[in-house]
């Protein structure tokens, strides 16, 4: 199973080339695609187990799926900051962006510094990476101190403003995650959408008051309590 014409002709095989009209329906680019749904992409992945240099490989194929499927197979341990920078830079749909930090990029030792960097690309999908390692790491790492997360909020504050859709999603998912991480982390998240807010940016409004609904609501504020 490492053979990459042969991957790709499993991966036509378990196509549903009518599956690619609601994939796009739901904003992610099938330039490239076969038209898979991604339950599926992970069964294959299973069968195959973790191989990075297949990984890497299915990358350089640029089919949709074929990228996802490198993500789910691909050795966190073995991520370079070069393959995360080239990877980044490749990015055009948001499940893409989103499965590469979770499953690999914020389990690697340089998320942080992907953060702070990324935060200030110009890139809509290059910028949505750094908020998604954010939300990856407050959901994932449990072991991650608290101190990271405080460092992660003016980010959060200053960058409200991109009302890019991919970008202003990402940053309001972030905010979330990080207010509903835990007791201490939540008054410090609720504040910073009150900041937003105060900055009168029409733009930035809807990253804040939509955290605020959450994060006020009944269900994250019990389960804090307990």
């Amino acid at each position: 199973m490492n053979d990459i014409d042969f991957i790709l002709s499993e991966l036509r095989a378990i196509s549903e080339p009518e599956y690619l009209e609601k994939m796009a329906h739901f904003g992610i680019d099938i330039t490239k695609a076969f038209g898979i749904r991604v339950p599926n992409i992970r069964k294959l992945a299973k069968t195959i187990g973790k191989d990075q240099n297949l990984s890497l490989q299915l990358w350089e194929t640029g089919f949709h799926e074929a990228r996802l499927l490198g993500c789910f197979i691909g050795d966190y341990k073995l991520v370079t900051e070069s393959q995360i920078d080239s990877w980044t830079k490749d990015f055009n749909s948001w499940d893409i962006c989103d499965q590469a930090c979770a499953n690999l990029f914020v389990k690697t030792p340089y998320f942080k510094s992907k953060i702070v960097e990324f935060a200030n690309a110009e890139a809509e999908f290059v910028k949505r990476t750094a908020f998604v390692l954010m939300a990856c790491a407050a959901v994932h790492l449990k072991k991650e101190p608290d101190e990271t997360f405080y460092q992660f909020l003016p980010i959060i504050e200053r960058e409200a403003y991109d009302h890019r859709n991919f970008v202003k999603k990402a940053i309001n998912w972030a905010l979330r995650q990080i207010g509903k991480r835990n007791a201490v982390l939540h008054p410090h998240a609720v504040k910073t959408a009150e900041n937003i807010l105060a900055q009168q940016n029409k733009k930035a409004n809807w990253v804040a008051l939509d955290a605020l609904r959450e994060l006020n609501g009944n269900a994250v504020l019990s389960k804090l309590n307990r």
